[in-house]
């Protein structure tokens, strides 16, 4: 009993590794430039999360019945970042504050995702008795707990940072004097419009929005 006891907590330690893992890596996915492509690699980190937890579990891992699972799981929450990656196409801001807007978001995802599999993996359960109808609200309840997750992965994550480069956030450049130059009024105030129906939209919360604008009056 102590034996089986003794198994299942190296096992729950290993998943928690492998999740956490594929947490950080989604959250520095989210930072690549091209809208949408973010949100492929994002997928593709998550299908291998959930290859590594079949290692774990000793679980038969099925590509297809896998993929097919995560789409359903995720499906609502893969909209909504897929619409906040679009933030990246505002210009002057998109690729900083869109990167960071869906860290937090992709990174929730991967946890409530890596729970739900380590839940069902753990149980006993297979890709062939998988219940996506209950599990989903498992997925999103873990999602919410994912945020705060996420939150402080982030912040441990600058605090390494910190410790090996003495980087001033003020400092960071996020387009070239280049593509910044030409930026006249009219572009500004097409931007903030953008902005606007991204807020309107729930894409973006408010507090986003006024950081988004205060960035981009600032550079102009």
């Amino acid at each position: 009993m102590s034996n089986t006891n003794n198994d299942k907590d190296q096992k729950s330690k290993h998943a928690d590794t492998v999740i956490k893992n594929h947490i950080v890596w989604a959250m520095g996915a989210s930072f690549i430039p091209l809208p949408v492509v973010d949100v492929f690699a994002v997928s593709g980190l998550q299908l291998d999360m959930v290859k590594g937890l079949c290692r774990v579990y000793d679980v038969s891992f099925s590509e297809t019945q896998g993929k097919a699972i995560v789409t359903t799981l995720t499906s609502s929450a893969l909209a909504r970042i897929g619409a906040r990656s679009l933030i990246k196409l505002v210009p002057g801001v998109g690729s900083l504050i869109g990167g960071v807007t869906l860290s937090v978001f992709n990174g929730a995802s991967t946890y409530a995702l890596g729970e739900v599999f380590k839940k069902h993996f753990a149980a006993g359960g297979t890709f062939l008795d998988f219940d996506t109808e209950r599990l989903k609200k498992y997925y999103r309840e873990k999602f919410e707990k994912g945020k705060k997750v996420a939150e402080k992965i982030k912040e441990e994550e600058e605090s390494k940072t910190k410790k090996t480069r003495k980087v001033n956030v003020e400092d960071v450049v996020v387009e070239s004097p280049t593509e910044m130059e030409d930026v006249t009024e009219t572009d500004v105030l097409k931007r903030l419009s953008e902005l606007g129906e991204l807020r309107n939209q729930g894409v973006i919360t408010d507090e986003e929005f006024e950081a988004m604008k205060k960035k981009l009056i600032d550079s102009f």
